[in-house]
């Protein structure tokens, strides 16, 4: 007998091009616009662009295809999709990592998505004007340890991501993300034609396409693994979710790799807008973290034009952040429509509530409660750390371990024939991938998370 749980009838997008918008919409986020250039900086530029790129392409790609098989076959939230698929089985518990990991990421990434409003109003108001690097530093330190107003944009954030997923998956989700992202690629573009046209910009666009692989150590390359999956948005149950609204006239397999392309381009673009920049004024492409709220603000001050570019660049960061959020929180509300038979208004309200509540202390345990640690970390670092090390990869190892010993070859022919064929040695490629390549590779990267390797 169907459960009285699942709706009768489920949402679904509405057209190829609105599961491309809302699927690339969840794999572009801060990965892309935040952490890739900095950890590119510190890697040593187009040498870790160079195996992030290979990473992307051999574990990012089958695995982001396995979530989306998942998804569709199932019609379900993460949690049901494997109550489903393996009924009577453990395998459901993967369900629940996904929407744990989403509750954590989201909970920390509202918190710096709050930072990038911010400081879209401190450029407005030219507040980084004529300080110096460690003033900006200082500014940023004092920001984030203040009790309220990070928490304050924290919830405004947050409330911006409720308002469109709480109006459904055709007419919030997929129209806004129809918006969402080519606002996002034209702003990214002018920046990069401003900062290619900078004097000095060539040295910038050498390092970043350049490879030196001298330079590029063993802490580098997992690095670049671990990223890879954390761009796409593997492992946290978005792409289970957003698959399950994917109808069977797409091809499953074309979407994936546009998706992919996708995410890739809009890193590579977010670094080409920074490095010219950043080497036309003689800033260390290595600052790490601190390179988007402390170094650029430095670099767009002395920059012709400065104020605007500062706008547009922290107006892309918020956007990428919300076109990001809206799939995470989708995790949650998917998994309250679903298993806890909460009505969408109901469950996107409760989902945004129990997330930012975490969000907030948080945001507070950077300021007011920075002496409470746990091994060592406040909970936003602990929270990061918990996700990135042990939720993330934990959820893509046993993703790709149920594609590939527990579902079997004729399911995957069978799902992956829907829309259009995929050629039998693709299919082989495929399956060896996700059956042998990708849990050891993943395993790696969850070893040396927890320190092991």
């Amino acid at each position: 007998m169907k459960s009285d749980k699942i709706p009768p009838v489920r949402d679904v997008f509405s057209s190829k091009i609105g599961v491309l918008a809302a699927a690339a919409g969840s794999a572009v986020g801060l990965g892309n616009i935040w952490k890739f250039p900095y950890i590119t900086g510190v890697y040593g530029g187009a040498a870790f662009l160079f195996v992030y790129l290979g990473f992307i392409a051999l574990i990012g790609l089958p695995i982001m295809l396995s979530e989306f098989m998942i998804g569709r076959k199932s019609r379900s939230n993460v949690f049901g999709a494997f109550k489903n698929l393996a009924p009577k089985s453990g395998w459901k518990y993967v369900g629940l990592l996904g929407v744990a990991a989403a509750t954590m990421i989201l909970s920390f990434y509202g918190v710096v998505a709050g930072w990038s409003i911010d400081y879209i109003v401190k450029s407005v108001t030219n507040s980084f004007a004529s300080k110096s690097p460690e003033e900006l530093a200082s500014m940023f330190t004092q920001f984030k340890e203040s009790p309220l107003l990070p928490v304050f944009y924290q919830l405004l954030f947050m409330l911006m991501t409720m308002a469109i997923v709480i109006i459904g998956v055709k007419d919030g989700i997929e129209k806004y993300a129809k918006i969402l992202m080519p606002i996002l690629l034209l702003i990214i573009i002018v920046l990069d034609i401003r900062a290619v046209t900078l004097e000095g910009a060539k040295e910038g666009l050498y390092f970043l396409f350049h490879p030196d692989f001298s330079k590029l150590s063993s802490d580098g390359v997992l690095s670049a693994l671990g990223h890879a999956f954390f761009s796409l948005s593997l492992g946290m149950g978005t792409l289970i979710t957003y698959g399950s609204y994917i109808g069977d006239q797409n091809n499953l397999a074309k979407t994936a790799l546009q998706v992919t392309v996708a995410d890739t381009f809009i890193a590579i673009l977010a670094g080409v807008a920074i490095f010219p920049a950043v080497f036309a004024f003689g800033i260390e492409p290595s600052s790490g973290p601190g390179l988007v709220f402390i170094t650029l603000p430095n670099v767009f001050q002395q920059m012709p034009g400065g104020v605007f570019f500062s706008v547009l660049f922290f107006i892309l960061l918020t956007v990428a952040a919300l076109t990001s959020s809206i799939s995470i929180l989708e995790v949650v509300v998917a998994y309250f429509r679903e298993e806890l038979n909460i009505k969408r208004n109901l469950a996107t309200i409760l989902a945004t509530v129990l997330i930012s509540i975490v969000g907030i202390f948080c945001s507070l345990s950077m300021g007011l409660f920075k002496e409470q640690t746990l091994f060592g970390l406040n909970l936003f670092d602990l929270v990061d750390w918990i996700s990135a090390n042990m939720l993330l990869p934990l959820g893509g190892l046993f993703i790709s371990l149920f594609i590939g010993w527990f579902w079997g070859r004729k399911r995957i022919e069978e799902e992956l024939a829907k829309g259009s064929k995929l050629s039998r040695g693709l299919i082989t490629a495929f399956i060896f991938v996700v059956k042998f390549v990708a849990p050891g590779a993943i395993a790696i990267v969850f070893l040396n998370g927890l320190g092991l390797i």
